[in-house]
């Protein structure tokens, strides 16, 4: 199986991060799929944006969830890109519909980790269903509750544990525990020579972030990792090419 390539919060190296103008990038740089991030606005609408924060991606202050959609919608996310004049904050159904004709996958991260927002779970799985898009995309989270209440609303659903720090028994924690389909490991993590093995031991495949370095990417494809989720997915096909 070949290593596939992800673009990390779109082709984020190429244009401001969690758009719909990197997420065309990366459906044009030829990406097999996308990771995106998620939170709710204060009029309960389903945002892509990573940071619970503004400051850092756009040019509003405070909290993503203290914000209505309107509000947000009014700022300019072009901070990470400022070559681009003007970039929208999207939400997840302006993303799906975007990327619906493409066949990408979707890993869409749920940022539970400081607010738990509240009914957020079902609102994104049933906007996958709507859109007949529930074949193409993956949940991830740092929260793990996020992820065993996924499992427990429905049970085909295919999920990946996100974490970094190192754990003793990640693999059988992972499969046992919280029972997802997929470890996401930042990088470094893949210091363990065995660490794709006793993945694939316990029925996991393995989808690394965040990968922009060309030796990297080699060694990510050579220990047989599933999945590269990268801010330059043009670079990682080159790579997985030669």
């Amino acid at each position: 199986m070949s290593t596939l390539v992800w673009a990390h919060r779109g082709a984020s190296a190429y244009a401001p991060e969690n758009t719909l103008e990197a997420f065309r990038k990366a459906a044009d740089m030829k990406a097999d799929g996308v990771e995106l991030d998620v939170q709710l606005t204060k009029d309960n609408e389903i945002v892509v944006v990573h940071d619970e924060n503004l400051e850092r991606v756009s040019n509003g202050t405070g909290w993503v969830k203290d914000h209505t959609l309107a509000q947000l919608k009014a700022l300019n996310f072009n901070r990470t890109h400022p070559e681009f004049e003007k970039a929208s904050i999207p939400t997840l159904e302006e993303v799906y519909e975007c990327l619906q004709t493409t066949g990408l996958t979707i890993n869409v991260e749920f940022k539970t980790g400081i607010f738990w927002y509240q009914g957020i779970e079902d609102k994104v799985l049933d906007l996958t269903a709507k859109l007949g898009l529930e074949d193409r995309v993956i949940y991830s989270s740092f929260n793990h509750f996020t992820l065993a209440k996924l499992r427990g609303m429905k049970e085909d659903v295919t999920t990946g544990l996100l974490y970094s720090d190192d754990w003793i028994g990640i693999a059988p924690y992972a499969r046992d525990t919280v029972h997802v389909n997929a470890l996401h490991p930042a990088l470094y993590h893949l210091q363990d020579p065995s660490y794709v093995k006793t993945a694939h031991e316990y029925g996991l495949e393995t989808h690394v972030w965040t990968v922009n370095d060309e030796k990297y990417i080699r060694m990510c494809r050579d220990m047989g990792v599933e999945a590269i989720i990268t801010n330059k997915p043009d670079l990682c096909r080159r790579v997985l090419a030669e």
